[in-house]
């Protein structure tokens, strides 16, 4: 009966994994798993805290340049989101973010991300309880999404997005849910993004949002972690 219970709580634990493999565009699914999507080697496993002092921390655990990987192209202004895989949902507490970082002259297949990132997007809370899972704007939704900034600099990019899972932050343990993409931005440009960081160095594990007890009779403001997001100007 113990090996049944144990068997049972390791595929609830598996179900509620995720990653964000497909891409989409203005509402279209653009390809299939990992097209545009550089291929991580823990699948649908998240990572931990000691991944923010690793290169791991850009694209994920093994997610190399190279390969299969195709670039997609979009304008300025398009609305591009990451979708999970097998049509499962995003199912542990807590924020989702968007980094853009350029390419250099080489281009973005063979761009390793050791250059300069922004945060073009973060989503958080939607509720006043940081404790109660459903105040969380991405909670039990299938996809992140955001405008790509009218002001962007035209140029290939890998785009990275990330998903923190909260629920075993008090453990420090939190989950990291990470994926990059790469594609190439078209549009008038002119923006000058900022502020710029270095990944890693965006985060700390001991840092408030990361380090979060949920738990408690009553969490704790929530505080993103990671720079501010670009303003777009």
């Amino acid at each position: 009966m113990k090996s049944l219970l144990l068997l049972a709580a390791l595929a609830v634990s598996a179900d509620a994994h995720y990653i964000f493999n497909i891409l989409m565009v203005n509402g279209k699914k653009i390809g299939g798993e990992y097209t545009y999507v550089r291929r991580n080697s823990n699948s649908y496993n998240p990572a931990f805290p000691d991944i923010v002092e690793k290169a791991d921390l850009r694209c994920n655990v093994g997610a190399k340049p190279g390969g299969s990987v195709q670039t997609y192209s979009v304008q300025a202004g398009d609305r591009v989101g990451f979708k999970v895989f097998n049509n499962e949902l995003i199912e542990h507490p807590g924020p989702g973010f968007i980094y853009f970082s350029r390419a250099p002259e080489g281009g973005v297949a063979t761009y390793d991300g050791s250059g300069d990132w922004f945060k073009v997007n973060e989503t958080g809370l939607c509720g006043t309880n940081p404790g109660t899972d459903r105040n969380w704007c991405s909670y039990n939704k299938d996809k992140l999404e955001f405008t790509v900034p009218a002001k962007t600099p035209p140029g290939e990019y890998l785009v990275r997005v990330e998903h923190i899972g909260l629920h075993e932050g008090h453990k420090n343990r939190a989950q990291f849910y990470i994926t990059c993409a790469q594609l190439k931005i078209d549009g008038p440009g002119g923006g000058t993004p900022g502020p710029l960081v270095k990944i890693p160095g965006i985060y700390k594990q001991d840092d408030p949002g990361i380090r979060y007890d949920k738990w408690t009779s009553r969490p704790a403001p929530y505080v993103m972690p990671g720079p501010a997001v670009w303003d777009g100007n």
